[in-house]
């Protein structure tokens, strides 16, 4: 290659794995970091940053001025878009249109298991008990996705798969043809009253923070269950452990949190109606994630418009 720029891949974790394989497409002026202390030591003279969780006051330091492009291992960048020191000719893109597929999976896997009744299945099993009954079915019932992105839309689309309805609320509206009925941001409360299940992929701007609050909770049937997939702060998490605590709400499936790791003293933990899982519905497969990177830097050398760049103006 011509131009080769000096890439820092920073991760708690699997740093060395993405390293051996931006090498192994040729490229040298490679460095990884796992710690603040070692992503300081390395920081000058990078031009592009492919990171998870980078310490991101190091940004502000005369020694990252070097930086021109911020690429995430994730979907999320709310952290980025939300800090006012990172100059604006800093490019930041997200990965895009690789979580969809194991999202709807970990979503459809909760719903088919409350439907089913497995937990009260495998009790029966280990007390050896043999009592049938009729168990819940997703056909017929109404899901409600909220953000229609890459996520909502694959979601949606294995929502069909099991002859359900499909609501959607989206701020832009241009994917409202995914659904059977769309809303827009002003119309929460029509969007929630009438679902079974409604599952949270929004990005985390200010126009969606703590959107799911009491009002809202308590205005969903009471036979309704909560998934989030997208940001914990999307929700009000005091609300919704009244609304829990009082039963109202079947179940909530979360997978993102306010503050994680979730404390091990938060209520969420024990409370018999919620299913905690530690941010594992999208993961970052190094292999995908490298071949998105590997494809943004070949465009990044040519010049070219980059996949997944981030609108700060609308945080996503």
């Amino acid at each position: 290659m011509d131009r080769e720029p000096k890439i820092l891949i920073y991760s708690p974790n699997d740093t060395q794995v993405y390293a051996d394989l931006l090498q192994a497409k040729g490229y040298t002026a490679v460095g990884s970091a796992s710690t603040p202390e070692e992503a300081a030591e390395r920081l000058a003279g990078t031009e592009v940053l492919l990171s998870w969780k980078f310490p991101l006051h190091l940004l502000s330091r005369p020694e990252a001025s070097s930086v021109k492009w911020i690429q995430s291992m994730g979907a999320g960048v709310d952290d980025l878009v939300s800090l006012p020191h990172i100059p604006e000719q800093i490019v930041i893109t997200r990965i895009v249109d690789q979580f969809g597929g194991s999202i709807a999976e970990y979503v459809f896997a909760y719903l088919l298991y409350l439907n089913q009744d497995i937990s009260r299945i495998r009790i029966a099993q280990k007390e050896k008990k043999w009592e049938p009954f009729l168990p819940g079915f997703l056909a017929g019932k109404t899901m409600g996705v909220a953000g229609l992105g890459s996520i909502g839309k694959e979601i949606a689309k294995k929502a069909r798969a099991f002859d359900m309805s499909v609501s959607g609320l989206s701020y832009s509206g241009k994917q409202a043809h995914l659904v059977d009925q769309h809303y827009g941001p002003d119309e929460w409360r029509a969007f929630v009253q009438e679902l079974d299940y409604l599952v949270l992929t929004l990005p985390l701007t200010d126009e969606t923070r703590h959107v799911i609050n009491r009002e809202l909770l308590l205005a969903m049937k009471s036979t309704a269950c909560l998934v989030n997939v997208g940001r914990g702060k999307l929700v009000v998490e005091e609300d919704l452990i009244d609304v829990l605590h009082s039963g109202h709400l079947q179940a909530a499936v979360l997978d993102v949190f306010y503050e994680e790791p979730l404390l091990k003293e938060n209520p969420l933990w024990t409370l018999p109606n919620v299913y905690v899982t530690p941010h594992i519905s999208g993961p970052s497969i190094p292999l995908e994630v490298m071949r998105f990177f590997a494809d943004n830097v070949k465009l990044y050398l040519k010049g070219e418009p980059l996949r997944g760049v981030v609108n700060r103006n609308s945080s996503y």
